[in-house]
């Protein structure tokens, strides 16, 4: 779905009813994983802080903020024409305490958007790796919580435990 409102998703003449139709599908199946993804962004930068505190000489400034991650998800969430895409963008801007997004080229075309996230301090190319960062993080808790799951929840177990309630 979401490669399908990539390839066509444009508001041209040609594709305008077929691509805002792949462009609502893309809406309503990301809804939800869209804003859980920026609330794990929100606890990745949590994680991140408390791990950079721990193991660098300079306690008082981190590169992270978990408070600034929830105000700037809270407050910068719905700044984009799409209902999903600023979620985790909002979430990391706001973790990394930079801004984000604002004026940008399409097709040789200035179009002009809201910033997203506030510049506490300036970009810098070692956010790459940052928000990379946050991104493990998530997805190494992800992983954790499928592993405890696959192992709660075997169809040995699920058949047991629907054979217990039943009876």
């Amino acid at each position: 779905v979401n490669t399908m409102d990539s390839m066509i998703g444009y508001k041209n003449y040609k594709y305008l009813y077929f691509g805002r139709f792949a462009a609502k599908l893309d809406d309503v199946v990301n809804f939800i994983p869209a804003r859980i993804g920026g609330c794990l962004m929100v606890v990745s930068a949590g994680i991140a802080q408390l791990a950079e505190k721990c193991n660098t000489k300079d306690k008082t400034n981190s590169h992270y903020s978990i408070w600034n991650a929830w105000k700037i998800f809270k407050s910068d969430r719905k700044k984009h024409s799409s209902p999903n895409a600023a979620q985790t963008e909002s979430a990391c801007a706001g973790a990394l305490k930079v801004a984000l997004s604002g004026d940008n080229y399409y097709f040789g075309k200035l179009v002009h958007k809201p910033q997203i996230g506030e510049a506490i301090r300036p970009l810098e190319a070692g956010d790459i790796g940052r928000s990379n960062i946050l991104l493990y993080i998530i997805l190494s808790k992800n992983a954790r919580t499928f592993l405890y799951m696959q192992k709660k929840f075997t169809c040995r177990a699920v058949r047991k435990r629907l054979l217990d309630f039943c009876v």
